[in-house]
């Protein structure tokens, strides 16, 4: 016969202050969870939803997967487009996006700032970059940029820092915001963009460091390939887009493996907090134990009795974790060496901090419960 249900329940009201302190204990370390969870989740995703299957980016060999350290002749989107046909062509206008990608310092005018990343654009860029969508102000003109969601947390400003008609200081040079834009959480949501123009002028440079070419339904990025590999006197490289980013997911994949030992790490002290509480709870409760046990209860009823007291304390402080993290913590920005992300508290990020907590209170009340049942009855009816 087990114990009756709510015996548990009473019994953690009977210790206000003890199972508050519990609750906190344990909401705490769940919470950690969810940080790094949500953290590892989020940039994931960045890297996921960057980059367009039928966009390929030519760009140095010499640069390897860093684009910022690429540097090609600014004639390579006329030999692209001469030498290949499978651009996409609306109107007489081809889909090719010529760009210069740098970090720079840039300096708001309210004396923030820090390393942002620039990207100089021509009018081609929205036909290749289609998931950028202006939300606020207008596309950049002459000595404008204009700003995605994320680029002030990259800067470590606030957003106001950043708004239309606000000035920042780049390469120099005075630059007005001009208006505002999202990418879907793709990398881009990071960056200031400006005309390609006044970026060479401003860094004195008239190379580019990439072209993006938007290809037709069914055609290959080999032909890019193959063009790159004929023409060696340019050492240029193509690649998919997505298989760019992918590329960024394994180069960062040292960084994810970390995060979830630092989960795993997190867990297992959480582990050792939930045994030093409830071995101090139950270490005054040998008396009530042995009287249950007198009075007819089996070992296994007040076992499955003391783990139950754990298990709730751990679904609420798993609760109240989860309703923070997902009212405060979900979409929070993070800067990081890409450029910035936002931390996400998706499904499984829900699933693998409330499955920790309640291991938390499964494992951190097993031990000392079995510890007090296997104690002698005659000796626990004799403590004090």
């Amino acid at each position: 016969m087990l114990l009756p249900w709510e015996y548990g329940v009473r019994n953690l009201a009977r210790r206000p202050v003890r199972t508050a302190l519990t609750l906190v204990a344990l909401s705490t370390v769940v919470m950690l969870v969810f940080v790094v969870v949500g953290f590892i989740r989020g940039l994931e995703r960045s890297l996921a939803e960057s980059g367009d299957r039928e966009v390929v980016l030519v760009y140095s060999v010499n640069s390897e997967e860093n684009i910022e350290n690429s540097s090609i002749a600014a004639r390579t989107p006329t030999l692209l487009t001469a030498s290949l046909d499978g651009t996409v062509e609306r109107f007489g206008v081809i889909h090719v996006s010529p760009e210069m990608y740098l970090g720079t310092r840039v300096s708001t005018g309210q004396g923030e700032g820090g390393l942002g990343l620039v990207r100089g654009v021509t009018q081609t860029a929205p036909l290749v970059r289609r998931s950028v969508q202006l939300i606020e102000g207008n596309w950049p003109g002459e000595g404008e940029v204009m700003a995605g969601r994320l680029a002030a947390a990259k800067l470590g400003s606030q957003d106001a820092a950043l708004a239309i008609g606000n000035r920042i200081t780049m390469e120099g040079q005075d630059w007005t915001i001009s208006g505002r834009f999202v990418a879907g959480g793709a990398a881009y949501e990071s960056e200031l963009w400006c005309r390609l123009s006044d970026l060479q002028i401003a860094t004195q440079r008239q190379d580019l460091s990439l072209v993006a070419m938007l290809m037709s339904p069914g055609r290959s990025p080999a032909e890019a390939s193959l063009f790159c590999k004929e023409r060696t006197d340019l050492e240029l490289r193509a690649i998919r887009e997505t298989d760019y980013y992918a590329s960024l997911q394994q180069h960062y994949k040292p960084v994810r493996l970390l995060a979830w030992f630092v989960v795993l790490l997190v867990s297992g002290a959480g582990v050792f907090a939930g045994l030093n509480m409830m071995y101090g709870a139950i270490a005054g409760r040998t008396h009530e134990i042995a009287t249950l046990q007198a009075i007819g209860y089996r070992r296994r009823a007040i076992l499955i009795s003391l783990i139950q007291e754990g298990v709730l304390l751990a679904a609420a402080g798993s609760l109240l974790s989860g309703a923070i993290a997902i009212t405060v913590l979900n979409g929070m920005a993070v800067r990081f060496t890409m450029g910035a992300f936002t931390i996400r508290i998706d499904s499984t990020a829900i699933l693998i901090g409330c499955g920790v907590g309640l291991l938390l209170g499964v494992l951190g009340a097993l031990p000392p419960a079995l510890k007090a049942v296997r104690e002698s009855v005659a000796i626990g009816l004799k403590a004090v």
